[in-house]
């Protein structure tokens, strides 16, 4: 009993005089003190639960904690009652276990002890990895600091699951975690599914923890969420040790990427990658393409050109791409990739027939596009989204608010009555900045404007009625042609009143001038350039009107300063001289940015959540949308 109390003591005392050298208080962190900071909102009685020690950290108040180093093992002589009992309580653990629960106070996702505090060091002593405590919730007021709205997201997550043995770091993961389980934040979660969790998740920790913990600065949960990305959680039930680890190994880029605090790398213009010479010049550096050995591209489309607009601008620049490389570019496509199972069949078959490149057209084939990719790190993957986290893979998407922009003024400037209507798709991260471009513009022609927002997305809802309805002519309608229904709604249109439209202006998604970028960089040997390719980050290409795959084209019926305005405003764009979001901006909340604020960043302009003053309409709610919709906003959704 004394030997195990001074080999304990011994542990505390190691732990107090690091703690001592580090500057930080050598005792357990008592909850009285941190709560004199923090409004809190209430205290709830969550019952009897049975809690990992991990997270046992500290005491409600300061009694006894002089009693113990930072880390729960005893530091007082052993000559005092306190060893006494410690020792006692020790012989009665490994007689028979801790019988009595302590009372334990959980904020934020870590415990602190009321009664109990000998049990829970004699318990970390030993090495036990959980204990029981009736457990009472401390609940901070929701604030918008991102600790904060993560644990009231563990919250809903323990509605449905109550299990306190991972937590996640990052705003969306809980919902991530319930789909990739094939459950929801609503339903309670089967015992079943909670007793497999806890298992998978120890099994991984134990692995993850030997491997990786003293390497990276994610916690185990948020390691625990990208395997499960890639890999079914009854891999960690089924596979041996070695194999499970094998697979950490792989993903270790993408967990260096996720804790990365740049880790996402914009890249906004081909200027920015190492540059080369003409195509005879990239061929020199890589004479394995060729002709008769030509870099084979596959393209994997979620519908069918003839029926998607989004497809069909694709399908478009593929068909460009090999006129462009004449011979030296080979490409295929696969349609109607919509479920993971095809998706991963279609990149086996992809992989198979000797494809080199492997382009995903949807963000909503993402996680299918990392799954494969980590499985076949020899192959280029891409995936068509942006601000989408992934080392193995790259994303790419188009600055369309710079042709937002511009089509706002030539919309604005059509409408005689201050009213413009838009129609936007997906509430996805860029739309947004869609919308704002297209309102400010239409704002600097006509400081008197409305434009009134509908979704194509939103479920029951017929918005060429609604625009009508508010006598709504002009309107920005879908960005591209149905390639199976000849009519002109795309773009800038006015709907004239004996029925007929007039075309205005549109945007051009140049789609074979994006791949050509794209392919030319892997052509020329810049693809892995040291200087762009990093261990611990993702890139997503961004380019714009400067990279001439975006572009707007006007109606040569626009009166000739309308087309002068939007030449000047092209010039100055490409140029980088001007920019939709430049000065100062008002939400319909109020002034986002003040005059004279730096310009914002591709970081602030990709993830805005805020509407234009000028803009008549909200984002819907995720409940509101169509499966497609639904879909969407769960990979990049900004919808609450």
């Amino acid at each position: 009993m004394i030997d195990d109390y001074s080999n304990a003591r011994r542990q505390g005392m190691r732990e107090y005089r690091r703690d001592l050298a580090a500057g930080r208080s050598p005792y357990p962190p008592v909850l009285d003190d941190i709560l004199k900071n923090v409004e809190v909102l209430a205290e709830v009685p969550v019952g009897l639960k049975e809690i990992p020690l991990r997270y046992v950290i500290g005491t409600r108040t300061a009694g006894r904690t002089t009693a113990f180093s930072s880390g729960f093992m005893p530091i007082l002589q052993e000559k005092t009652e306190f060893a006494s009992k410690w020792g006692s309580l020790y012989d009665s653990q490994l007689e028979e276990g801790i019988r009595d629960p302590i009372k334990a106070y959980e904020f934020m996702n870590r415990f602190f002890v009321l009664e109990g505090n000998k049990r829970v060091s004699v318990s970390k002593y030993v090495g036990v990895s959980s204990i029981m405590a009736d457990v009472t919730r401390v609940v901070p007021k929701l604030s918008d600091a991102k600790p904060v709205k993560v644990y009231y997201e563990f919250l809903e997550f323990f509605k449905v699951a109550p299990i306190y043995e991972f937590f996640f770091s990052e705003e969306g993961y809980y919902e991530r975690f319930a789909e990739a389980l094939g459950q929801n934040l609503q339903d309670p979660w089967p015992d079943d599914v909670l007793e497999t969790v806890k298992a998978a998740f120890a099994e991984f920790e134990k692995i993850y923890e030997s491997k990786h913990a003293d390497k990276s600065d994610m916690t185990s949960g948020d390691a625990f969420l990208i395997y499960l990305t890639v890999y079914p959680v009854q891999t960690l039930m089924e596979d041996s040790s070695s194999v499970i680890s094998a697979r950490i190994d792989r993903l270790w880029k993408e967990f260096r990427t996720q804790t990365n605090t740049e880790h996402i790398a914009v890249i906004e213009a081909p200027e920015q990658l190492p540059q080369s010479g003409s195509i005879l010049d990239a061929l020199k550096l890589l004479p394995a393409y060729s002709r008769t050995r030509p870099l084979q591209v596959a393209f994997l489309y979620d519908k069918n050109p003839e029926v998607s607009r989004w497809i069909y601008g694709h399908e478009l620049g593929r068909n460009a791409l090999e006129e462009k490389f004449e011979g030296i570019v080979k490409t295929e496509r696969f349609d109607d990739c919509q479920s993971s199972e095809a998706i991963m069949e279609t990149i086996d078959k992809a992989v198979a027939g000797g494809d080199d490149v492997i382009i995903t057209t949807s963000p909503t084939m993402m996680s299918d596009t990392l799954r494969a990719a980590i499985h076949y790190p020899q192959i280029k993957f891409l995936n068509c989204s942006i601000d989408l986290a992934a080392n193995a893979v790259r994303t790419y998407y188009g600055r369309m608010h710079e042709a937002k922009f511009i089509m706002g003024a030539v919309a604005a400037q059509a409408a005689h009555d201050h009213k413009v209507g838009y129609l936007a798709d997906y509430p996805i991260k860029g739309v947004i900045a869609n919308i704002n471009a297209f309102a400010i513009g239409a704002g600097m022609v006509d400081p008197q404007v409305k434009v009134y927002l509908q979704w194509s997305s939103q479920k029951d809802v017929d918005w060429k009625a609604a625009f009508l309805k508010e006598g709504i002519r002009v309107i920005s309608g879908p960005d591209l042609i149905m390639p199976a229904i000849a009519s002109r709604e795309y773009g800038i249109f006015e709907l004239e009143e004996d029925g007929s439209v007039r075309s205005l202006a549109a945007p051009v998604w140049d789609w074979g001038k994006y791949y050509e970028l794209i392919i030319r960089s892997i052509l020329n040997d810049s693809w892995e350039a040291k200087d762009i390719e990093k261990e611990s980050r993702a890139l997503n290409y961004w380019y714009g009107m400067s990279s001439g795959v975006i572009d707007v084209i006007v109606s040569e019926h626009l009166p000739y300063h309308t087309r002068n305005l939007v030449a000047a405003v092209k010039h100055g764009i490409a140029s980088g001289s001007f920019n939709p979001f430049d000065g100062e901006m008002h939400s319909q909340e109020g002034i986002v940015r003040e005059a004279g604020s730096p310009r914002p960043t591709s970081e602030e302009i990709i993830n805005m959540k805020w509407l234009n003053e000028n803009v008549v309409g909200r984002i819907p709610k995720g409940d509101e949308l169509s499966d497609s919709g639904k879909s969407a906003a769960k990979v990049s959704g900004v919808c609450q």
